[in-house]
C-alpha cells in the first residue's frame, strides 16, 4: 500500500495542478482556439510550473538546503514557495497575457492566493498540505468551469473529488501531513478560487 500511495502523491503533486488545470480547461471550453494559442499557453506553463521547479529542486536539494522530496520542516519549505510565487507571477503577467484567457488567468492568480496564503502559515510555525491545496484549487476551478460555459462535467468532479479524497489518504498514510495540515490546505486552495470567481464566472 505504502508504494501506491507515493505514487498517488506524485501524480497529484502541487507542481503538475497548474498543468491539469490548464489541460482541462482546454478539453471542457466550447470556445474556439487556434492551435497558436493552446501551445503559446501550454509550452511556456509548462516549463515555468513543472521543469524549472524540478530544476530548481535538484539545485536546492544538491546544495543541501533541501533534505526530503516530502519537504518535511518548514524552513525547507520556504524555498519551494518562495520560487513558485514567483514563477506564478511570471505566468500571470507574461505567458497569459500574450495568449489572453480570462479564466486561466484567474485560475493561476488563484492560485497564487493558495501559495501566498501557504507560505505566511509558514511564519507562524503552520504546515499546511501544499497537495490538498492543489486539489482543492483543481476542483472549485471545474465546478466553475461547469458553471461558467453551462457544460455538464459532473463526471469529471467526482473523480477530481475522489482523487482529492485519494491524495488525501496517502498524505496520512504516509504520515507527511495531518488531518488539520490537510484540511486548512483543501480549505486554502478551495476559497483561493472561490473569490476570483466573482471576475470571471
Amino acid at each position: 500500500m505504502k508504494g501506491f500511495y507515493k505514487i498517488i502523491s506524485s501524480i497529484f503533486h502541487p507542481l503538475f495542478i497548474p498543468i491539469i488545470g490548464c489541460i482541462c480547461y482546454f478539453k471542457i471550453t466550447p470556445q474556439y482556439y487556434t492551435q497558436n494559442h493552446f501551445l503559446g499557453n501550454m509550452l511556456p506553463i509548462l516549463i515555468l510550473t513543472v521543469i524549472v521547479p524540478v530544476v530548481c529542486y535538484i539545485i536546492l536539494r544538491s546544495i543541501g538546503i533541501i533534505t526530503s522530496y516530502s519537504l518535511p520542516t518548514i524552513k525547507e519549505r520556504k524555498y519551494p514557495l518562495y520560487i513558485s510565487l514567483g514563477l506564478l507571477l511570471l505566468v500571470v503577467y507574461k505567458v497569459i497575457p500574450n495568449n489572453y484567457s480570462a479564466e486561466l488567468f484567474f485560475f493561476f492568480l488563484g492560485m497564487l492566493a493558495a501559495i501566498f496564503s501557504s507560505l505566511l502559515l509558514l511564519f507562524i510555525r503552520f504546515k499546511s498540505s501544499l497537495h490538498a491545496a492543489g486539489m482543492g484549487s483543481l476542483l472549485m476551478f471545474l465546478i466553475s468551469l461547469s458553471v461558467h460555459f453551462e457544460i455538464n462535467i459532473i463526471y469529471a468532479i467526482a473523480i477530481t473529488i475522489l482523487c482529492t479524497g485519494l491524495v488525501s489518504t496517502a498524505k496520512l498514510y504516509l504520515k507527511t501531513n495531518t488531518t488539520l495540515e490537510i484540511i486548512v490546505g483543501f480549505v486554502i486552495g478551495l476559497t483561493s478560487q472561490l473569490i476570483t470567481i466573482k471576475y470571471w464566472l
